[in-house]
Parts: structure tokens; C-alpha cells; sequence
């Protein structure tokens, strides 16, 4: 058991992690590729250096397999310059780096884990249409006010109206977010949007999470005045967004894995996590006598959206539906915030038949023709 001990307090993988954590942190602008190249070599270095007293170490097997990872993503060379190591962080107890960092998760997660922590996206913008955490995608018929999130850390709510008299679309004219209090970083702050007041503060008129010490993890920033603010709360390694384009109002959050998913069973209604409930789900196929014709409405969206995925068909039912062209922008919008949001880059369009089915590849079309059993497959245009 002595033995045990000895050899566990000799490995070295919180250092490792720290180090990488300090050569990374102000890594900035376009010579941030090579420097994060240098310093993930200067970290496989120095886990190669503890390695004989890091066997069983869960933290140190989670850090190498993270480099190898990181190494490929960004196609660093195993050959090449390495840092000298970084001063090592002052002790826990005498505000080290771990008490320093408990309001920025990104570099607290690092710091602990070896690897940056994964993140999940979800928006909701137009009639509204809804891209979940896990990528489903639904347009929902939802008038009222309904849920996105409702976790530990976050409340976020929608209200919609009808997107035009007598119709059966709704989009959003109102946004509630409560970023909940967080006892070392933030006060609680309640921030609201509605139509024509998309305001870069919270309720109180503040901007900031308040006068602890971590108030600034929590911060707005406004993108287009009026029209356009984020909100970035570095305490939970969230971002979110806000717009409005036309009459309506859209929504898109990043947010780390263990955020979006820190709720109870009794918070099981969050259209972010499961989408809409079946029974308010339409199609986005434009049916009968729109205020635009389609064809029309294909074309306003193609200048704005040439990829015809699931924005573009949402886009096009929008135009269609409300006779306003500003629902090109509205698409166009949520499609930037993914684009910045998302980790994977090949997840950014998704293609879907009417209803939202998600619709098959080549591939899979083939081998479904080829089964004795024969499938009809049918995809759906307009």
C-alpha cells in the first residue's frame, strides 16, 4: 500500500496539465496554429516524462489520448519546436490555479481532464424551427410560452404568437433567460428580449454577473444595436445569441456537454433537448395559397442560402407563410450561429424530407431498393 502511494504521488499529470493550460492560454490570431501545435508537443513531452509513474492514473490516460486527438484536429507534425516549461502554478490554499479559474470552465475543465470539454448546440428561430442538442430538427406549431432549457444553470423560455392572422405558424416575440445564481461567480441575472427591444442589458441594467469576484464570466456584448447582442457566460462555457429579423426573434446557444444536460426527470420538457412534442410538429412543405408563391420564396432564400438543407426549406416556408422576405435573415442567422457554434464542421447542414425524417444517402437508397423485402423510400421536394 506504501508503495501504492509513493508511486502515485510521484506522477506528474497535473503539472503537465497546467503547463499546457498557461502555453495555450493567451494563444491568439493567425500564428495560433503553430504556437498551439508547439505546445501540445511540449505536452506529449512532458507525459512521456511521468509516464513510468503515471501507470493506472485515469487523469494521465485521459490526457494522451486527448493530445492524439488534438494533434490530428489540428495537423500538428510529433516533430518540431517545444516550449520550455511554464512556471509551475502556485499551491492549492494560496489561490492557485484551480480557485483562480472555478468561474472560466473551459481552462478549469482542461486543467482537470487534460482535453477541452465538449460542447452542444441548439437554436431556435422563424415559425419557430428548432435544431435540438442532437441535431433533430423540427418546425413547431407553439403558440404560448414553451421551455428551451430548464437546467441546473440556465432557464430559457419562448413565447410565440401567430406569424400572421389566422394562421396556423407562430414565431417568437419573446425571450426569457435566467442565468441562475452561482454562489462563487454570479448573482442571478434575468435577461429579456420582445419585438423592436432587443436590449445589450440585463432586467437590473447591468452587464456583467454582479460584484463577486467571477462577475465578469458572465458578460453581454452588443453585435448589432437593436438587432442583434451575445451573451457569453464563461463560468459554465456557454454562449448564446440573440437576434431579430423581421418580426420575429431567434435564438442560439452553445453550451457545454455537462451544462445541457445537468436536469432532473421533472425538467423533461426542454424543446432544446427533446424538440417539439409530436403533437405540435408540422411539415415545412408550403401547402395551398401562401402570401408568396413558392417559387418566389426559393428564390429570395437561395441568395441568402445556397445550400438547400433544413435552413433553406425553413426559410422558404417562412417567406411563404408570412409574405416577408426579412425571414431570409432569420435562417441566414441561426445558419452563421451554427457555423460558429458547432465543433464538427459536417454537421452544419442537415437534410431532411417534409416532415423531418432525415432524408438517406445514395448509398442507403441502393441498398434498400436491393432488400427482398422491398422499401419505398420517397423524398419530398417543393
Amino acid at each position: 500500500m506504501k508503495l501504492g502511494a509513493a508511486v502515485s504521488s510521484q506522477c506528474k499529470i497535473l503539472r503537465c496539465n497546467s503547463e499546457y493550460v498557461a502555453a495555450t492560454l493567451h494563444l491568439r490570431g493567425p500564428e495560433r496554429g503553430a504556437g498551439f501545435c508547439t505546445a501540445l508537443r511540449s505536452y506529449s513531452l512532458c507525459t512521456r516524462r511521468t509516464a513510468r509513474t503515471c501507470r493506472g492514473d485515469l487523469a494521465f490516460h485521459s490526457a494522451v489520448h486527448g493530445i492524439e486527438d488534438l494533434m490530428i484536429q489540428h495537423n500538428c507534425s510529433k516533430e518540431g519546436p517545444t516550449a520550455p516549461p511554464r512556471p509551475r502554478p502556485p499551491a492549492p490554499g494560496a489561490r492557485g490555479f484551480e480557485s483562480l479559474d472555478v468561474c472560466d470552465y473551459e481552462r478549469s475543465f482542461l486543467y482537470k481532464h487534460g482535453r477541452p470539454p465538449a460542447f452542444r448546440h441548439c437554436a431556435a428561430f422563424g415559425d419557430p424551427h428548432i435544431r435540438t442538442f442532437h441535431d433533430d430538427f423540427h418546425t413547431c406549431r407553439v403558440e404560448g410560452s414553451w421551455p428551451l432549457l430548464d437546467n441546473d444553470f440556465l432557464f430559457v423560455q419562448a413565447t410565440s404568437s401567430p406569424v400572421a392572422e389566422g394562421s396556423n405558424a407562430t414565431v417568437t416575440s419573446k425571450l426569457t433567460i435566467i442565468f441562475k445564481n452561482m454562489k462563487e461567480c454570479i448573482d442571478q441575472k434575468v435577461y429579456q428580449a420582445e419585438l423592436d427591444n432587443v436590449p445589450a442589458a440585463f432586467q437590473d441594467g447591468s452587464v456583467n454577473g454582479g460584484a463577486r469576484p467571477g462577475g465578469g464570466s458572465l458578460a453581454i456584448l452588443e453585435r448589432s444595436p437593436g438587432r442583434h447582442v451575445e451573451i457569453r457566460a464563461r463560468y459554465i462555457g456557454t454562449t448564446i445569441a440573440v437576434r431579430q429579423a423581421g418580426r420575429q426573434l431567434s435564438f442560439s446557444i452553445r453550451a457545454a456537454e455537462e451544462v445541457a444536460g445537468a436536469f432532473s426527470e421533472e425538467q423533461d420538457l426542454q424543446l432544446c433537448v427533446g424538440g417539439c412534442p409530436r403533437g405540435q410538429r408540422i411539415s415545412r412543405s408550403p401547402r395551398g395559397r401562401g402570401r408568396v408563391p413558392a417559387e418566389t420564396a426559393r428564390a429570395l432564400c437561395r441568395e441568402m442560402l445556397p445550400v438547400e438543407d433544413v435552413y433553406f426549406q425553413s426559410c422558404v416556408f417562412d417567406v411563404v407563410t408570412s409574405g416577408d422576405a426579412n425571414f431570409t435573415m432569420a435562417a441566414h442567422g441561426a445558419l452563421e450561429d451554427a457555423r460558429l457554434f458547432l465543433s464538427d464542421a459536417e454537421k452544419l447542414h442537415i437534410f431532411q424530407a417534409g416532415r423531418g425524417s432525415p432524408l438517406a444517402s445514395p448509398c442507403s437508397l441502393l441498398l434498400l431498393f436491393l432488400l427482398p423485402c422491398g422499401f419505398w423510400v420517397v423524398s419530398l421536394h417543393f
